[in-house]
């Protein structure tokens, strides 16, 4: 190899040492900056007989992160069960799950398995303002902080909505459940941490 195509080659290392430092530089600074996944692609060609014949530099893709629209309201909490009067008796709620699936309270009991939130306790609540799958944190002063789903509606609820104030109905499998009567509270604050499905 002579000795100018050898001096070709190393300037041209060299030079693709100095681009991909400079685009990895690059990339650190958008990640802490920007807080936002960036992908990268580097294409370069090497020829004896040109110092660099082509480079397709940087192709960045700037993902912005989901946000939610975060609403925290302070209203009333009751409880009901699948047996409740006006009720199916087997608790059909209203909702379908994430997965087009029907939960019933006397079958699938008022715990649902969410894929985001894990285990959370199923709420009825007025679907015009909290549609289906909303997921709500709970501060309520007897039973202390938990999760809830909305996947059931009911006509208190959506009253209550029309009359501009929240009231959310924490589902049991039964009426006859003694901690039913604990969540009556008009004082429980609702923090939505996602909205709908």
């Amino acid at each position: 190899m002579s000795i100018k195509k050898m001096s070709l080659l190393v300037s041209s290392f060299l030079l693709f040492v100095l681009v991909a430092s400079i685009v990895i530089n690059t990339m650190v600074v958008v990640r802490k900056q920007e807080k936002e996944k960036v992908s990268s692609k580097i294409t370069f060609e090497i020829h004896p007989d040109k110092m660099v014949s082509s480079y397709n530099f940087v192709e960045v893709a700037l993902v912005e992160e989901e946000k939610i629209e975060e609403e925290v309201v302070v209203g009333k909490m009751t409880g009901y069960g699948a047996d409740c009067i006006g009720c199916s008796g087997v608790g059909a709620l209203s909702c379908r799950a994430a997965d087009g699936s029907r939960h019933t309270l006397t079958e699938n009991g008022e715990y649902y398995n969410d894929t985001t939130y894990g285990t959370v306790r199923i709420v009825a609540a007025a679907l015009d303002k909290f549609p289906c799958g909303t997921i709500v944190k709970v501060d309520h002063p007897a039973l202390g902080s938990f999760y809830a789903v909305v996947m059931d509606t009911g006509g208190s609820m959506k009253r209550a909505w029309n009359n501009g104030y929240v009231w959310m109905d924490l589902a049991f499998k039964t009426e006859s459940d003694p901690d039913i009567y604990a969540t009556t509270s008009s004082n429980t604050t609702y923090s939505v941490q996602r909205w709908g499905w």
